[in-house]
């Protein structure tokens, strides 16, 4: 089982801070891709958002997932 957890403005835009996925097979990239089929406010709210996995920013969103793993989506920060 991977868990799946959602900060900031993407919590509040999909209702939702946390999830947990049985299919174990994805990449990030296709956990993303799943999530954002759910639809309209998923795909707004993952299209252009950072991935973390065990609070390891991903760089390579082909990077296999298994289970035990904690996805962490957050919106993109900027500072000033």
């Amino acid at each position: 089982m991977i868990t799946v957890r959602f900060f900031a403005s993407t919590r509040e835009l999909l209702g939702t801070d946390l999830l947990e996925i049985e299919d174990a097979s994805l990449s990030v990239a296709g956990l993303r891709a799943k999530l954002i089929s759910h639809g309209a406010n998923w795909e707004r709210g993952l299209a252009n958002s950072l991935v973390a996995v065990n609070q390891v920013m991903v760089a390579d969103e082909q990077q296999t997932l298994i289970a035990g793993d904690e996805v962490a989506f957050f919106p993109p920060v900027t500072g000033g």
